[in-house]
């Protein structure tokens, strides 16, 4: 498994990530920190909940066209999944692929190592023809290594994950990957679309608590990895609809009154009753959103797919 690391800091990345974040004002915490071990499996969960629709959505829309979704992007594909987790979507679109190329070369790239084996294991043996090439990295930040692919490349970035973002950081984000490419190449990409309210709140407050649990871990990786002192119990998950910026918003509201000692930071930070931290947005689009944000980032909007619900987009963009 191969693994791109950042230039080595005083203190680590999440240890960074967690002082900026517990220092600011109003608290915040990176979604990505969600995806240790514990985080990814409790993911894995969450899609299969009844309330969680976008992941059967998207699956759904790829066992109906993922043919036609290879047949658009091109031949001789080098394909790249950056937060690919598990990987269990993208077999429908590698089954397609591999029927279509003697060799399919596969680069799944993730923060989390434990989802990465996870999709080694899932894949490795079910297509003859597949060569997976795990690569641990934080794709957020870009993997510019991928510009030095050979071949015709095909970036999937599904699960509306890109919704994670703020409209800059998205921007961005889509630019750096622009600039990893060369012509001809696509990316696919996954968006969740503005529906009923009670369908989204649902999804983000499912009824098992799977969600919730999953909002918890990021407190309980701070104990395990920098040796902090949070007591989950005090916190619980928060997840509401916010009409005005068009997204779902994830936060842990202390129950009380405290101060939490973490220790590889050597510093304390306090919480009032009722303060939350911002862990995660989840923004939904509209197509004229979807079209808006891949033109400014310098994408050509080639063709969309969707559900007979139109609750889900799966675009393809071509540099």
């Amino acid at each position: 498994m191969t693994a791109f690391r950042a230039p080595a800091l005083a203190i680590s990345p999440i240890a960074e990530e967690v002082l900026h974040g517990l220092s600011a004002t109003p608290k915040r915490l990176p979604a990505k920190l969600f995806y240790d071990a514990a985080g990814s499996r409790l993911f894995e969960q969450i899609t299969e909940l009844p309330e969680y629709y976008p992941t059967r959505t998207e699956r759904a829309i790829f066992q109906a066209r993922a043919k036609e979704i290879i047949q658009q992007a091109g031949s001789n594909l080098t394909l790249i999944e950056l937060g690919a987790g598990s990987a269990r979507k993208t077999a429908v679109l590698i089954e397609a692929l591999c029927e279509r190329q003697l060799k399919v070369e596969f680069y799944p790239v993730d923060v989390s190592p434990a989802a990465l084996q996870q999709a080694v294991s899932s894949l490795n043996g079910s297509f003859p023809r597949l060569h997976v090439h795990p690569t641990v990295a934080d794709y957020s930040r870009g993997v510019p290594q991928l510009a030095s692919l050979s071949g015709r490349k095909l970036v999937l970035f599904i699960g509306s994950t890109i919704g994670n973002f703020e409209h800059q950081e998205a921007l961005e984000f889509l630019q750096r990957v622009r600039e990893s490419l060369r012509a001809g190449d696509a990316l696919l990409l996954g968006f969740d679309r503005v529906k009923n309210h009670k369908l989204l709140h649902a999804a983000y407050n499912d009824s098992q608590g799977v969600t919730a649990r999953f909002n918890q871990n990021v407190l309980l990786r701070i104990n395990r990895e920098l040796g902090g002192l949070f007591d989950v119990e005090t916190f619980r998950h928060v997840a509401f609809w916010n009409g005005r910026k068009s997204r779902i918003e994830m936060h842990l509201e202390s129950l009380q009154e405290q101060r939490v000692w973490v220790e590889e930071l050597q510093r304390s930070f306090d919480f009032a009753e009722g303060e939350t931290i911002h862990t995660e947005n989840s923004y939904k689009f509209t197509g004229r959103t979807i079209a808006s944000l891949l033109r400014e980032s310098g994408f050509y909007l080639e063709k969309s797919w969707t559900d007979p619900k139109r609750w889900f987009s799966t675009v393809l963009a071509r540099v």
